[in-house]
């Protein structure tokens, strides 16, 4: 079986999302599907695996900065993309962001499994109404938290959705190196921007 995975941020750089495309690309490999991720490379692709479709962009979002990759450029290079690997399969995370996956969404004609990871208030020009007949298309609808599942309700489309955990890489956790230290310390998973709360976790009780 062949599946292409999209990913709707550039794959060089680190992220909840891109960790569970690749993560998820990785463990599916091990049981023995064909797997191709797709998506923006600022460089060259971080893995094997890895199918470039061009740069990034940083775009606000959400609280934060996306690293998308929107354009009529990136919509080809998608398009050859999928002609060439002809998958069976194609998994879309953020299937509305401009970018592959949008264009994978309007442009693959065969089963599609579409991941929402966002939550909250989304005020992206990717909303909007005309965006939401697209979600008709997916053959799953899957969310990462009950938050999201709210949240693609109200601006996707409201359909019966999996919510299914983001998953984690035991073996690889499991066979880290600690660190040495005599001093209390704190395992923070996440990126040191504002939204994500370290501060708090160091705030001084």
């Amino acid at each position: 079986m062949r599946v292409v995975m999209t990913s709707p941020y550039s794959l060089s750089r680190p992220g909840g999302v891109q960790g569970q495309v690749l993560g998820l690309a990785r463990e599916l490999r091990k049981l023995g599907v064909d797997v191709r991720v797709v998506g923006p490379c600022d460089g060259p692709p971080p893995e094997p695996g890895v199918v470039s479709v061009g740069p990034s962009v940083e775009w606000n979002s959400n609280g934060s900065v996306a690293p998308i990759s929107p354009g009529r450029a990136t919509a080809r290079r998608t398009a050859e993309v999928m002609r060439s690997i002809e998958p069976d399969l194609v998994h879309l995370h953020e299937p509305a962001v401009p970018g592959p996956c949008l264009s994978a969404l309007i442009g693959f004609a065969g089963p599609m499994v579409g991941t929402f990871h966002a939550s909250g208030e989304l005020l992206h020009m990717w909303t909007r109404p005309a965006l939401r007949s697209q979600m008709a298309r997916l053959s799953v609808r899957v969310v990462v938290s009950e938050s999201a599942l709210e949240t693609a309700r109200a601006n996707w489309y409201d359909a019966e959705y999996v919510v299914l955990w983001n998953g984690i890489e035991v073996d690889r956790y499991a066979s880290a190196t600690p660190t040495p230290s005599d001093r209390p310390a704190a395992f923070f998973v996440g990126r040191h921007e504002p939204r994500k709360g370290l501060a708090v976790l160091l705030e001084p009780q």
